[in-house]
């Protein structure tokens, strides 16, 4: 285990050799960023093997109380901060932690880093910045699995900021679009909204703790000597942290336009970096959001709230990324649901599952517009016949997270929800289950759209639209496979292994379950859903068309995303700007004018004053010594007198 900490370190070295000596590298320096994933995916395998064969008395390893689960901390000293020997000097530490949510996070984020870097060397093939993208998606995934494997919220917080900045350049990669460079900056700002909540929660635990350890607040937090009211208001403020990372409501804003990045970024942000980082924080913090209470339910209603908006707004998008980048908000959504509701295991389940079924989706939407060079799916169709692999993997993502049985994506749907029945009010489930019938639907319409529909007769390709090469495909394949197979992790095998629920859980283990009755309806739900959209997109024989008359007002408010976009514009120029204004005209006035200038200018006009006596004529001075004596005389005369 004490080799995990080589698993970010390979990609972060890739970094800079990349950036100044790729041009001078073989393939630009891809071949050295994809062998430090890969190396770094190697090394996982051995950390996993390492963590199984490990007990309480193993060195370094001891059960959280908080957690009860197995947990190894490898710590080094960092600095102090402040001046040695005196009451306020701080000694910070950095280390890992290796437990089974570290682990789960580090298994998900090298497989998917991995397949999306062998995946871009077909897709950004005779790109001018290829070495810079491959030195970007290194220091990508090297600041993704620090934060995975930190163990204190410091270095947390540090490699947090760091994603957020590879984020920006990879959305902005290709600069020259004025699209892109705007979506750049839009995500950068607007996640930096919620990152000072983060910065403020951190410190204030630093305040009740006494040191940024982790695992010092949880003891802090399990045992009850944390204020309830630190707990709850450092929750909350780490929760917009995870809002802004995870582009959960009112922060979701900034996902749809990251589309204008690479495709395979997308993949990488949607799947396993950016997005995953928000819901890993809350899992991680789980000790202090249970205790708080309140946070909790904060989680479930901001979970719920983002799941439902995404789902209906994915419904009437036209580009197909984006149909895509809101399935991910809601589904985001929905783990933020089923931690609000404390299923802890049912979140990470599904934050798996949707990883690997959304990379897939992502990759094979970068398959079809590197053949096609067209995102919006009104000009597409019937693309199963030229790009036969690509529509088999894309589908079956989509039927996945869509919740056909016996995908991956079905049972950690079903376990969310069995989670979201038992633990929160019943609206909670009847409006989760209106969602989950919404990502059915979508998912639906951009699969028979695409792949099964009638082809549009006015489109034309400039060049034969064909398949996805080798080093594409390949990765589809494997992430098809998980896709497909990954949710058998969640069963009950002979032998030692009794599910995901006997490896990665809170407080006690849990065997797998299955909710029928959940079960039967969400899968009567997601089957009548794809049903639907079959005879609607494919068939054509059901029409929207009078439904959309008759829903017109409401269709035309989710077309245009709530008008959230236009609230935040109005806000920027009706709210920030007037009080800006309103800054500016009192530094001016105020600051500069009277504070700075008031008393230099006061100065000058004594100045100005007190040198009219210095005329350098001898006879003025004469008269003012003849006068300064006679007005002496005189006083002395009235004295004496």
């Amino acid at each position: 285990m004490e080799l995990a900490w080589l698993i970010p370190v390979l990609s972060f070295i890739a970094f800079p050799i990349i950036v100044f000596w790729g041009k001078r590298l073989p393939g630009g320096g891809a071949p050295l960023a994809i062998g430090a994933i890969a190396a770094g995916f190697a090394l996982f395998w051995v950390a996993l093997l390492g963590f199984l064969a490990a007990t309480p008395d193993t060195e370094h390893c001891l059960t959280d109380a908080a957690t009860g689960t197995l947990a190894c901390n490898f710590q080094r000293a960092w600095f102090n901060a402040g001046l040695p020997g005196l009451p306020d000097s701080v000694a910070l530490s950095w280390g890992m932690t290796i437990d089974p949510l570290a682990l789960a996070m580090l298994g998900m984020v090298t497989l998917v880093a991995l397949m999306v870097q062998i995946y871009s060397l077909g897709y950004m093939k005779g790109d001018p910045h290829f070495g810079w993208y491959y030195a970007c998606h290194a220091l990508f995934a090297a600041a993704m699995l620090t934060l995975v494997l930190a163990d204190s919220f410091l270095l947390l917080y540090v490699a947090w900021e760091l994603v957020g900045a590879c984020s920006y350049l990879l959305i902005g990669f290709w600069h020259e679009r004025p699209a892109a460079r705007e979506a750049a900056k839009k995500a950068f700002i607007v996640t930096r909204l919620g990152d000072v909540g983060l910065l403020l929660g951190i410190l204030l635990l630093w305040r009740e703790v006494g040191s940024f350890s982790m695992t010092a607040a949880f003891e802090l937090a399990h045992s009850g000597e944390m204020s309830h009211g630190v707990a709850t208001a450092s929750s909350l403020l780490m929760l917009l942290g995870a809002m802004g990372k995870s582009a959960q409501f009112p922060f979701h804003v900034w996902l749809p336009d990251a589309m204008e990045g690479p495709t395979p970024v997308s993949a990488l942000i949607h799947a396993a970096t950016m997005v995953a980082a928000g819901v890993y924080l809350v899992a991680r913090a789980f000790p202090i959001f249970q205790y708080s209470g309140d946070a909790l339910m904060a989680v479930a209603i901001v979970g719920l709230v983002t799941a439902l908006m995404a789902s209906t707004i994915a419904l009437t998008s036209t580009d197909l990324k984006r149909i895509l980048a809101y399935s991910t908000i809601s589904h985001l959504g929905l783990m933020m649901l089923s931690l609000g509701a404390g299923g802890y295991t049912a979140a990470l389940f599904h934050l798996l599952a949707h990883g690997f079924s959304k990379a897939l989706l992502f990759l094979g939407a970068g398959s079809v517009l590197h053949s096609t060079e067209q995102q919006d799916i009104r000009h597409m169709g019937g693309l199963r016949k030229a790009m036969p692999l690509t529509a088999l993997l894309f589908s079956l993502g989509a039927m996945s997270l869509g919740g056909i049985p016996i995908l991956a994506g079905f049972w950690s749907k079903d376990e969310v929800l069995s989670a979201v029945s038992h633990g929160l009010h019943p609206v909670f489930i009847v409006l989760a289950l209106v969602t989950a019938l919404l990502s059915a639907l979508y998912m639906a319409r951009a699969m028979f759209v695409v792949f099964f529909g009638p082809s549009p007769e006015s489109e034309h390709h400039d060049h034969p639209v064909h398949d996805a090469p080798l080093a594409m495909a390949a990765p589809m394949v494997l992430l098809g496979v998980l896709a497909a197979g990954f949710g058998l992790i969640s069963f009950n095998w002979p032998g030692s292994f009794g599910g995901i629920g006997s490896f990665l859980f809170y407080h006690e283990p849990e065997g797998f379950h299955f909710t029928w009755w959940l079960g039967i309806l969400s899968t009567i739900l997601a089957v009548a859903a794809f049903a639907f959209g079959y005879l609607v997109y494919v068939r054509k024989s059901l029409s929207l068309e009078g439904f959309r008359r008759s829903f017109a007002p409401a269709i035309r408010v989710v077309e245009r995303k709530y008008y959230v976009d236009e609230l935040y514009q109005w806000v920027v120029d009706r709210v920030v700007m007037v009080f800006s204004r309103f800054i500016a005209l009192f530094d001016r006035a105020v600051v500069n004018d009277v504070l700075v200038n008031g008393p230099a200018n006061s100065a000058r006009r004594l100045g100005v004053a007190m040198r009219l006596h210095v005329t350098g004529h001898v006879y003025s001075y004469a008269l003012v010594m003849a006068l300064g004596a006679a007005a002496l005389a005189i006083l002395w005369w009235w004295r004496v007198a």
